[in-house]
């Protein structure tokens, strides 16, 4: 009923970019905080960068500086903006939204995330 696909994944080379986004769908009534998460091998997933509705914006502080979040209300899109890539930014990344879905306004919204899309950085 609920969908988030994210796309731009791929490989670059260090200090290159790479801008990741990711898309909801399907039954939306709003969508609140949204973000991304990465995960590499062996390690648990962790958050990188959220952003509010209102578009207030956080980060790891292993990303401060060169990554960026943004979002489109109106696309029900977060985007993600890499730069000055480096190699232990490999991992997979996904994306999350906090929705709220027609019918289930009043209620407390629920954690959707994307499939994941690999991001691969090469010395």
């Amino acid at each position: 009923q609920v969908q988030l696909v994210e796309s731009g994944g791929g490989s670059v080379q260090a200090g290159g970019s790479l801008r990741l986004s990711c898309a909801a769908s399907g039954s939306i009534f709003s969508i609140g905080n949204m973000g991304w998460y990465r995960q590499s091998p062996g390690v648990q997933r962790d958050l990188i960068a959220g952003i509010s509705r209102g578009g207030t914006t956080n980060y790891a502080d292993s990303v401060k500086g060169r990554f960026t979040i943004s979002r489109d209300n109106a696309k029900d899109t977060v985007y993600l903006q890499m730069n000055s890539l480096k190699p232990e930014d490999t991992a997979v990344y996904y994306c999350y939204g906090e929705v709220r879905r027609i019918g289930a306004a009043f209620l407390p919204p629920d954690n959707y995330w994307g499939q994941g899309t690999q991001v691969t950085v090469s010395s």
